[in-house]
């Protein structure tokens, strides 16, 4: 699999794309192993584009719980061998190339709605421009990367379904509550 068959995955490419290739890629390398279940865990500190291209190599996803989210916001990834309690953290060093004041600009008013052809053309090159500084950088200049131990995260686990006593929607019995006698699903327990 490589960048070209990741963009497919995730629908376009991006420098986020092109930073989750390269951490998938060397924890790859690193591990020596691509989870065809449960063996290899990825813990993920954000929810960018870069997830996607964790998923997509390593073979980590949310429903085999092996893809485990912690809403920290940070570009570090974790690595864990189910067999091996010694783990691979990766932290993204990486800064891209300073800006001039006329990009700056363009940036600015692409945030703010301007999809005009000249700042779309503008944004669209310096976006390849960074996706190209990440793909070509060496690994030492993008990372940082420590050797851990961690806790072994549990296996993938199968709860038992049960239906909120309000909306009458499914949900996973350890996320219903308990309140005057009823089973609820979170929403619904947060508005009693």
């Amino acid at each position: 699999m490589n960048f070209e068959d990741t963009i497919k995955f995730h629908g376009h490419a991006c420098p986020g794309l092109a930073i989750g290739y390269r951490v998938a890629s060397f924890a790859l390398k690193e591990l020596g192993l691509r989870a065809r279940d449960e063996e290899l865990v990825a813990i993920v500190e954000n929810n960018s584009c870069a997830v996607d291209a964790i998923q997509f190599l390593c073979g980590c996803t949310f429903g085999k719980g092996n893809l485990i989210f912690k809403d920290f916001g940070k570009q570090v990834y974790t690595f864990i061998k189910r067999q091996d309690p010694e783990a691979v953290r990766i932290a993204v060093k990486w800064q891209p190339p300073s800006e001039d004041a006329e990009t700056e600009a363009m940036w600015k008013r692409y945030s703010e709605g301007d999809r005009s052809p000249e700042v779309t053309a503008m944004v669209q090159d310096r976006k390849a421009r960074k996706m190209n500084s990440i793909l070509e950088a060496d690994d030492a200049e993008l990372f940082e990367i420590k050797r851990i131990s961690v806790e072994m995260p549990e296996p993938a686990r199968i709860y038992k379904t049960v239906t909120c006593a309000n909306c009458g929607e499914k949900a996973m019995e350890p996320r219903t509550r308990m309140i005057g006698g009823k089973l609820l699903c979170i929403p619904c327990a947060e508005k009693e």
